[in-house]
């Protein structure tokens, strides 16, 4: 453990050196302040503070942006030590792969938590403060956060596992860019497609739900309209979540980024320094 934290700790103060950190920071609270004043018109009409309406906002950005920036910290987190020629370096380390892995996984995560903490925390201090909060409010805003870092963490899995396999940097970019858009947007359109030739089947009250809670992205979102219960969260995801037993997208969440963890871990060990 101890040298999995110095290893996070050096990755840390190369994300801080980088300004990724920063800039992370800085578009989570651009993007998560500027959906909160978009979307608080509804608010007097829905009969709701803006708080409530400010997360269901701020869900919709997570489910595109927490992907993205995880990728982004991820694709080359191995191929990039290798291009550098830094990798043969890392591996004389008195640490074992999956022990690198999992500095690397510790530091990236930090900075997911402290740009996600602060970018959806300073939104929802800005909509409490101008259109009001209540209990209920502030409790999706904690869930919205904790769910949209653990949304990061299974992207940042799966882009070590890109990182693994890619040849190069470049080639690892690429394919991140193509799990992100399977995930979150082609994998939707797929589902939709299907549903409409179903025409309300099997497929569309039995399986449907089963296939969405399988896509982390799509987990994320039913497992923040399930727990909610503000009108500005019901849309038409309410039906597949009322539809499954309320694990189902907590498991999904929480599986993936160990099942993600192991298969960089496989592919790591395959690389030769």
């Amino acid at each position: 453990m101890m040298r999995v934290i110095a290893l996070a700790r050096t990755e840390l103060r190369i994300l801080q050196r980088n300004r990724w950190l920063f800039m992370a920071t800085f578009i989570m609270v651009m993007f998560a302040l500027a959906l909160t004043f978009a979307g608080s018109a509804p608010s007097g009409n829905l009969g709701v503070d803006m708080l409530t309406v400010s997360v269901a906002s701020m869900t919709t950005l997570s489910v595109y942006l927490a992907p993205l920036l995880a990728l982004m910290i991820s694709f080359d987190a191995i191929v990039g030590d290798s291009d550098r020629g830094s990798l043969g370096l890392l591996l004389t380390y008195p640490a074992g792969r999956a022990e690198l892995l999992a500095g690397k996984f510790l530091a990236h995560l930090m900075a997911l938590v402290i740009a996600m903490s602060i970018g959806f925390g300073t939104a929802g201090v800005v909509a409490a403060g101008f259109g009001g909060a209540g209990p209920e409010s502030l409790v999706a805003l904690v869930r919205l956060i904790l769910t949209s870092i653990l949304l990061g963490a299974v992207f940042l899995s799966l882009g070590y596992l890109m990182s693994s396999l890619a040849n190069s940097a470049t080639a690892a970019a690429g394919m991140s860019a193509a799990l992100w858009l399977v995930f979150v947007v082609l994998f939707d359109l797929g589902l939709l497609g299907a549903v409409v030739l179903d025409a309300g089947g099997v497929f569309t009250s039995h399986i449907f739900p089963w296939l969405m809670v399988a896509n982390p992205a799509d987990a994320f979102r039913v497992w923040n309209v399930a727990a909610s219960e503000g009108v500005a969260l019901s849309n038409g995801m309410t039906g597949a979540a009322q539809a499954l037993p309320g694990w189902a997208a907590p498991l999904s969440l929480l599986a993936w980024p160990v099942l993600g963890f192991l298969a960089a871990c496989v592919a790591f060990r395959r690389i030769e320094p």
